[in-house]
């Protein structure tokens, strides 16, 4: 169907790209264009079958997933790119280096090179290859399956993450619902807290890049992501931003100039301590359906910090953080939300809006910009 996202996939294991190829062929909107066994045939492939988006393993003979990404730098392709990461004692550090050469995001496969049970990941692997590969084919000007389309096309019987989602997406807009009333007027801001999760990685080297250099203000971060990446994600946005950047430890002082990121798996908390606040780390129950959860951050921070928060909701499925962005609304702190031109995939910025949470729809490239002028306004 000329509407449906074309999908490369770039993989040594015969086995592996069959896997995947199954999971793409019985997901509505998606369709396999091409496979290849290594980086050199893909780039042979790619005038050919033209793809939306690309899956891409990094550990391949004669042309691997680091040495394709390179090659695609420096021939100008601009077609996204999702990693298939291993859970090698490596793969974090390779997967963090393919992302700073223009990977779009990763999945990690759930048991090393040759996961028979990739299915395992499907809801994961789908959602991320819907979202990147419908926002390049717009960018193009390209038509993408409709949710409505989605909805049709989906047995009945099918009640993945991703097929609620298009349900949600292919209902009617509805007009946001009338604000919280706020406990008390906005003060100045003390702590930044962002939520994020599909579209992150890339979202949020763009941000952090243009945050100013006299930002005083700390920030906390949840982006959804697997255990044991979040270390090496952390310092890769260290490299590019002006604020020092680490992976949030239990009681970590939150000090103005450096950003925490929650850790993958552990719920991250604020609390206030004497005349400061630390970091709390947790395995407490997923919330949301998540481990980090937005909503488990937003909460703590609406607690600890009251009217002098600002909450930011930006690119990611479902609806983790849009509860209790409300209630930094309703404690008197600012919120924002990414808008839905800028999102790779509108839901939890969506679901917040809907609820009357977001103050504010802001756009990925002028995020920067509006937190730092946010921070800063004295109240």
């Amino acid at each position: 169907m000329a509407d449906e996202i074309g999908v490369l996939i770039v993989d040594d294991s015969a086995l592996m790209r069959n896997l995947i190829g199954h999971m793409i062929e019985d997901t509505p909107g998606l369709v396999v264009a091409e496979k290849a066994m290594n980086g050199h045939f893909a780039l042979t492939k790619i005038p050919r079958c033209n793809p939306d988006v690309i899956v891409l393993d990094l550990e391949m003979p004669e042309m691997n997933g680091i040495e394709f990404l390179k090659e695609r730098k420096k021939q100008g392709i601009d077609i996204p790119v999702v990693i298939l990461s291993s859970i090698a004692a490596k793969g974090a550090e390779i997967t963090m280096e393919a992302l700073s050469l223009g990977a779009s995001d990763f999945i990690q496969k759930p048991s090393g090179s040759i996961s028979e049970d990739i299915h395992v990941v499907k809801d994961t692997v789908v959602t991320k290859l819907l979202g990147y590969g419908g926002a390049y084919r717009k960018q193009k000007g390209r038509k993408v399956l409709a949710p409505s389309e989605y909805v049709a096309k989906t047995p009945a019987d099918k009640k993945s993450d991703i097929a609620i989602h298009f349900k949600l997406a292919a209902a009617e807009p509805v007009a946001p619902a009338a604000p919280p009333v706020p406990t008390r007027k906005p003060g100045n801001t003390e702590i930044i807290a962002i939520g994020i999760s599909t579209g992150g990685p890339d979202a949020l080297r763009v941000v952090f890049a243009d945050l100013d250099k006299d930002l005083k203000v700390p920030i906390v971060v949840v982006q959804h992501m697997p255990a044991g990446f979040t270390m090496e994600f952390a310092k890769s946005l260290d490299r590019i931003c002006p604020l020092a950047v680490k992976e949030a430890e239990d009681g970590d002082v939150i000090m103005p100039g450096r950003i925490l990121i929650a850790q993958g798996n552990k719920h991250l908390e604020v609390e206030k301590k004497g005349t400061g606040a630390v970091a709390r780390l947790s395995d407490t129950p997923l919330v949301s359906g998540h481990r980090p959860s937005a909503d488990v951050l937003f909460a703590s921070v609406a607690m600890a910090f009251q009217n002098h928060a600002l909450g930011v909701i930006m690119t990611g499925m479902g609806r983790d953080g849009a509860q209790h962005l409300g209630t930094i609304y309703k404690e008197g702190g600012m919120t924002l939300g990414q808008d839905e031109a800028s999102a790779v995939v509108y839901g939890m910025p969506r679901v917040a809006y809907e609820y009357g949470h977001v103050m504010e729809q802001v756009s990925l490239n002028n995020m920067a910009k509006r937190i730092c002028e946010v921070a800063k306004t004295p109240r």
